[in-house]
């Protein structure tokens, strides 16, 4: 019946229609958190592994660490999956030596490089640098990690991007310096800033110019002098030469020995190249489809692999005597690597994998010490060869 054929005035029309439009959204919310409750990916957090103790020996002791990244998706932008970048990840660094970190691209590497400075902040595990706590999602602890910065840097990828090109090589040096005030005067910062350069190998006349006129050997040094700027004690370096010439590589990896040896400084390699991080590093880790599959130390890895995965890794180093290079058996892996946004059960290797069966789908290998030092995680290493 029309309101005003039931005697109704205004104010109790107007009532009446502000109750039936609260009502009416009332459901309406109701309707979408319930829809959005029944669609929405779980994404599980796995509390149940075993809390790590501080050891004086390491600098650095990472455990079960992940970092998951939402996919969204719809008009509304609704997560809709997760991509599982690093999944379950655990070693110890000591202080002063190097530790490479390999795999094909897109396994994690840099996510975990990255993850472990939060710059990336984890979705699941523990980070303990020095004793002291800096992420721990069971215990629900994350730091400010401002003070931290001076202890941990990062030489980054891609010498072109990783720079201002608005900046000259002296600001881009000085920036941290100037964030965490360890100069007190323009002549003090001047003077620190040209140490910084002649100790990585360029000039300085170099601290007035500007990144584009810089070769990508020189820019890379350029970032290796902005990272130790803050007078760091760990730094990740991020693929550091992959985008330089051979030669130049040699000379940056030379600088990377030197510099570890005059400051005690503590790496975490990352690479494609195996035979980069086997000159370089104490200790490899391999990573597939974000798990850590092998660790051990550089020799023990190199001569006496036991996952299927870093036998393939190995056999693809180049040899230079063409007798040896024929000699030697190439191990060829069908397929590609699987997506992180549904990786297959059980042994995430398993698709790729000759020694695969069904306990490799049903089952995910335990990442277990084979021998002193030597971690692996595979159901069948009795059967590689």
């Amino acid at each position: 019946m029309p309101f005003w054929k039931a005697g109704k005035n205004d104010d109790q029309v107007l009532e009446e229609l502000k109750e039936t439009q609260k009502q009416n959204a009332d459901e309406f919310v109701k309707e979408q958190a319930y829809s959005q409750k029944a669609k929405k990916p779980s994404l599980t957090v796995d509390n149940a592994f075993t809390p790590v103790e501080y050891d004086p020996q390491y600098i650095l002791q990472v455990n079960h660490l992940k970092k998951y990244f939402p996919i969204k998706g719809g008009m509304v932008s609704k997560t809709v999956g997760y991509v599982k970048a690093v999944d379950g990840v655990t070693f110890n660094l000591k202080r002063g030596t190097t530790m490479g970190l390999v795999g094909e691209s897109g396994c994690g590497k840099t996510t975990t490089g990255r993850t472990l400075l939060r710059l990336y902040e984890p979705t699941d595990g523990t980070i303990i640098y020095d004793g002291k706590v800096l992420f721990d999602k069971k215990k629900k602890i994350a730091v400010d990690m401002l003070p931290y910065r001076r202890r941990m840097q990062i030489v980054f990828q891609d010498p072109y991007a990783s720079l201002d090109p608005r900046m000259t090589i002296g600001d881009i040096v000085g920036e941290g310096i100037d964030i965490h005030h360890l100069c007190a005067n323009a002549k003090e910062r001047h003077d620190k800033i040209i140490s910084l350069l002649e100790r990585v190998g360029l000039n300085s006349e170099h601290a007035n110019r500007y990144p584009h006129e810089f070769s990508g050997g020189q820019r890379q040094r350029v970032g290796i002098a902005r990272a130790l700027a803050v007078d760091p004690e760990f730094i990740v370096c991020d693929e550091p030469v992959s985008a330089l010439d051979v030669s130049i590589q040699a000379q940056v990896v030379n600088m990377f020995e030197d510099l570890q040896q005059e400051m005690g400084l503590t790496y975490l390699f990352i690479a494609h190249d195996l035979s980069v991080v086997k000159h370089i590093s104490n200790r490899i880790g391999v990573m597939y489809l974000g798990k850590l599959v092998e660790l051990a130390d550089s020799f023990e890895l190199i001569a006496h692999s036991v996952h299927p995965y870093t036998r393939s890794l190995i056999s693809a180093i180049p040899v230079a005597d063409p007798v040896t290079a024929r000699q030697s058996h190439r191990i060829v892996l069908q397929g590609d690597v699987p997506s992180p946004l549904n990786p297959p059960s059980g042994c995430r290797f398993r698709t790729r994998c000759p020694y695969a069966d069904e306990r490799c789908a049903a089952e995910v290998p335990e990442f277990k010490e084979v021998s002193s030092g030597h971690w692996a995680a595979c159901h069948h290493l009795d059967k590689v060869k």
